[in-house]
């Protein structure tokens, strides 16, 4: 059995989200955890919360040990990009693109 937890249309690129979820993939629970914890990226602060909230889905939907818990999966998908004007030189404009991520994390307990 394996709980989801999503956040879709968070407001970091794709890209320093990965950086920071490629360390956490495959890992124990509370290893993921202290990872997040001491990682000084922003992008930490809101995977922390993800899979706090994929942690509770397994506890409290599925009844799963939080103490046997580990990362299966945990990926970060690009979400729209938020396109803004940026005024130029000469009465010209550059597109600035906000990008955003959708980011899942599933827990699920390791068979031996």
């Amino acid at each position: 059995m394996e709980a989801v937890a999503r956040a879709r249309f968070v407001r970091i690129s794709p890209k320093k989200a990965r950086l920071v979820i490629d360390r956490i993939r495959g890992k124990h629970v509370d290893e993921a955890r202290r990872i997040l914890a001491l990682s000084p990226k922003k992008a930490a602060l809101i995977i922390k919360k993800v899979l706090d909230s994929a942690v509770a889905n397994a506890v409290n939907n599925f009844e799963m040990d939080e103490d046997s818990l580990w990362v299966m999966k945990a990926y970060v998908d690009e979400g729209p990009r938020m396109r803004r004007l940026k005024p130029r030189a000469f009465g010209r404009a550059d597109i600035i693109q906000r990008r955003m991520s959708h980011i899942t994390i599933v827990v699920a307990e390791k068979e031996d």
